[in-house]
């Protein structure tokens, strides 16, 4: 038998058991190790998702991590008892832009594990074998349940394209934010700055390689100054902050997931700045690669940003933990 979190409709969900899917072809099943609940987690059991992007009833999940427990037809039979992460967007690899290798911009019609397919928060996860990248042997599943958004950020150093010597600011110290620290330290910058209002993160993210830590108010005096600025908080104000960061002629990398309303980035600075603005919309299997060679490589380490682990019974405690507001709250994990 294998049990899981569905959330029926917004503010309701319930642990139910049933028994374990069968693979079916060109999938394997994978035992859950560990999963994430992120803030997009809290946007689906809050209701507060855009409709096309959540299909209820739902099981969620889509930071995770496990083992593989058995294969459909068609999948290799040596794939079973290997430790794995796997993309989420179920992108159909034919379409314009996968064919260009932008398969978290699938034309095919959106599908993701944990939104649109069934996802983690549960014993055992079904996915295409095809979406699998395997992890070592001895890999740390605990921490590989944050693989998923380093794969975010691994697109967003790929889109800022980091140089050596280079002033680079990191604006939020979340999840994304401390994550980024960490991959874009190994560019050696000159100068690795965050942004954030919380000290704590700050010291934590000086911890992960930054330089220096500032507060937004603090950061007005570094306005028009770094080489890359990649965003990662997602506020209200954090995008045209991060372009006001930014040198004349320099980079900008939006990767956080903005509520309608949030201020806008100035065209005229725009213009006059010549910046390049890039955005991140999930990854491609391109950032999931990287992301997972800079774990095996120790580039980055995901563990020291873990606070909570629950199980799956304590679904309620954990969602709420969950954008609490609560600075001492980093990743909260399930443990099935």
């Amino acid at each position: 038998m294998s049990r899981s979190i569905v959330i029926d409709r917004p503010g309701e969900h319930r642990l139910i058991e049933g028994e374990v899917t069968v693979p079916g072809p060109g999938e394997v099943l994978v035992e859950v190790a560990a999963a994430g609940i992120c803030m997009s987690d809290r946007e689906v059991y809050d209701g507060h998702r855009d409709p096309g992007y959540v299909r209820y009833p739902l099981v969620p999940g889509h930071e995770w991590s496990g083992t593989v427990a058995a294969v459909g037809p068609g999948v290799d039979p040596a794939l079973v008892g290997r430790r794995t992460v796997a993309e989420g967007f179920r992108a159909c690899g034919t379409c314009e832009r996968c064919r260009c290798g932008e398969t978290s911009l699938c034309t095919g019609g959106y599908a993701e594990t944990g939104f649109t397919e069934p996802g983690a928060f549960a014993d055992c996860v079904t996915v295409p074998a095809r979406l699998l990248h395997l992890l070592e042997d001895d890999a740390d599943l605990r921490a590989a349940a944050l693989l998923e958004p380093a794969a975010v950020v691994a697109a967003a150093v790929r889109a800022g394209r980091p140089s050596p010597g280079e002033r680079i600011a990191v604006v939020g110290a979340g999840t994304l934010g401390l994550l980024a620290v960490q991959l874009l330290a190994a560019s050696t910058p000159a100068e690795l700055v965050v942004i954030d209002p919380r000290a704590s993160r700050g010291e934590q993210a000086r911890r992960f390689g930054a330089v220096e830590a500032l507060t937004p108010d603090e950061a007005r005096s570094a306005y028009g100054h770094f080489d890359l600025v990649v965003e990662t908080a997602g506020a209200p104000t954090t995008a045209a902050e991060s372009c006001l960061l930014a040198r004349r002629g320099g980079r900008v990398v939006l990767t956080g997931m903005f509520a309608p309303g949030a201020a806008g980035i100035d065209p005229v600075h725009l213009s006059l700045s010549q910046l390049e603005v890039r955005s991140v919309f999930g990854a491609p299997s391109s950032a999931w690669s990287d992301a997972v060679r800079a774990f095996r490589l120790g580039l980055i380490d995901p563990a020291p940003l873990i606070t909570h682990e629950f199980p799956l019974e304590r679904f309620a405690e954990a969602i709420a933990l969950v954008g609490g507001g609560d600075p001492a709250t980093g990743k909260v994990l399930l443990r099935p």
